[in-house]
């Protein structure tokens, strides 16, 4: 929220979401990716732009002809966005815990800027909507946990999931709060069940050096552990994880070169937004995170 308001890009429906924050973030979260705390935070300028621009990549090579899931979604607006773009897929379904689902339903509900667009792509029989569950013709929210692969589907299923259409899922820092094993049962989950898919996984890399160690320590200070940091040892590590569980093709890169891909043009104006001083800490940040990609592709997109 905060990001936006300084003017990094424009996402005009964050604020129904996330309150305005008190606190003035440093440049370096703003840019890359969170905080030398390793904070898994809401996304910023390189992880927003990296993300979207595979999300998108997607969309317009199965002409949305396909669906998205957004696994651990929690405030994001990625939906909305892609409406304002023309660039809905068949159908986008949100999963996060029931608590989160249910606070987000409260905000859709309240605020017509969120609610009209649901409305407005909805088509058919009334729209269906609980304090743990909203489904739409093209939007849909469950609440489940993402460690039960089985109550995961079954509850996708409900809302209209299609096993046969080409699927992207989508997890930003969702894995890493999952046992290597957990986390493996839902990547073999999504290879097994969709025979033309893809898997994008935003998330730490590189841990095992001395700021990685740092993050970690920082995280465990505030209660908060990496249940599946062991696999982001390294860009190896986290294709590796991917090709075991099922996957025919992935590639990592870190933020970095994320950055260093993103339009010059662009990056040059939002460098001009806040001075940053510590070119050395952001460049650190950026290399502890990384976007990799995975694709199982039976129709050969």
């Amino acid at each position: 929220r905060f990001a936006v308001s300084v003017g990094y890009w424009k996402d005009p429906y964050i604020q129904y979401f996330v309150r305005q924050a008190k606190e003035r973030k440093a440049p370096e979260i703003n840019r890359g990716n969170n905080n030398s705390a390793g904070l898994c935070g809401a996304g910023y300028y390189a992880r927003v732009h990296g993300v979207s621009y595979l999300i998108k990549a997607f969309l317009e090579k199965t002409e949305c002809n396909s669906q998205v899931v957004n696994l651990g979604a929690g405030m994001d607006t990625l939906f909305w966005r892609l409406k304002d773009e023309n660039l809905l897929p068949r159908k986008y379904f949100e999963v996060d815990f029931p608590m989160i689902v249910a606070r987000k339903i409260h905000n859709i509900k309240s605020k017509p800027p969120l609610s009209k667009p649901i409305m407005e792509s909805h088509s058919g029989d009334s729209l269906l909507i609980d304090s743990h569950s909203l489904d739409s013709s093209r939007y849909s929210i469950v609440g489940a946990d993402l460690r039960c692969s089985a109550d995961l589907e079954e509850k996708l299923k409900r809302h209209g999931l299609d096993t046969h259409l080409p699927t992207l899922l989508v997890a930003e820092c969702v894995l890493v709060y999952m046992t290597p094993q957990q986390s493996a049962n839902l990547l073999k989950w999504a290879a097994s069940t969709f025979p033309v898919a893809m898997v994008i996984n935003y998330e730490q890399v590189n841990m095992r050096d001395r700021f990685g160690h740092i993050m970690i320590e920082n995280l465990q200070r505030r209660q908060c552990s990496l249940a599946g940091v062991e696999l982001c040892s390294s860009l190896d590590s986290q294709r590796e994880r991917l090709l075991v569980n099922g996957w025919d093709n992935a590639r990592a890169i870190d933020m970095m070169k994320v950055y260093s891909f993103l339009p010059q043009a662009d990056v040059k104006r939002i460098e001009a937004l806040e001075f940053l001083d510590e070119k050395e800490l952001f460049e650190q940040l950026m290399q502890h995170y990384c976007i990799c990609w995975a694709s199982k592709d039976s129709s050969n997109l």
